[in-house]
């Protein structure tokens, strides 16, 4: 179910502090919500809010809550491509497309607000404003980076290779931790492996020292050792 709602101060807030309109001069921040012409809406868990297929006529930004994306392959079935979390922009590499219909399909994974922004009203938006056309392209170039992971990750042979991948590609230069931003039920289903699966290979790799699991979901990893396997 998706209800209307206002769109005051609080959500303003939200909007403004995305990567696509962050670290903007003031001026240009206090333009961007009398430019865009906008929605916003309530969303019960579960709901699909956009369908693979559908063509993208929107500036789509969700302000509260997480999505999952799945596109349906060539056999019918539907595969995991990643997680959204509030606040973010989403699908804006198909928005000025010339065959811009959606890949993949958007499901709330729980309550969100989203926010959308008619197609003109966007453009002329990032038109008047360079600052802002960058900041679009940065961002849309992102979300393609997103699903060339996901295939690279799908691509590995063996679910240690598929860890490792998910592992490498999230960490930061420079640091040997990282955050899983996934439960392990959730990132089983992001690399395509059983749950049981993951857990006993992530316990073998904690035995042979690869990996070390810490609090609140953080995970060294053993970069030496890591150099001597084969990705």
């Amino acid at each position: 179910m998706m209800k209307t709602i206002t769109f005051d101060n609080y959500y303003k807030e939200k909007l403004l502090s995305i990567p696509l309109f962050d670290n903007l001069p003031v001026n240009i921040k206090n333009e961007i919500p009398k430019r865009l012409d906008i929605k916003l809406y309530e969303i019960n868990e579960n709901t699909v809010v956009l369908e693979q297929g559908n063509v993208c006529c929107n500036l789509y930004i969700l302000l509260e809550g997480k999505l999952e994306v799945n596109i349906i392959d060539a056999n019918a079935n539907e595969v995991l491509i990643e997680y959204i979390e509030a606040p973010r922009a989403f699908a804006t590499p198909h928005l000025f497309k010339k065959d811009n219909r959606l890949p993949a399909t958007f499901k709330t994974l729980e309550k969100s607000v989203l926010l959308t922004a008619t197609k003109d009203s966007t453009f002329e938006l990032i038109s008047k404003y360079p600052d802002i056309l960058k900041n679009f392209l940065c961002v849309s170039g992102n979300c393609n980076v997103c699903t060339t992971m996901r295939l690279d990750v799908l691509s590995r042979k063996t679910i240690r290779e598929r860890i490792l991948v998910y592992l490498m590609k999230r960490l930061d230069k420079g640091s040997s931790t990282i955050r899983l931003p996934h439960t392990i039920t959730q990132l089983a289903e992001y690399i395509n492996v059983s749950r049981p699966a993951l857990s006993t290979e992530f316990n073998k790799m904690e035995k042979e020292g690869i990996i070390t699991r810490k609090d609140s979901n953080y995970i060294e990893l053993n970069l030496k050792a890591i150099k001597n396997i084969t990705l």
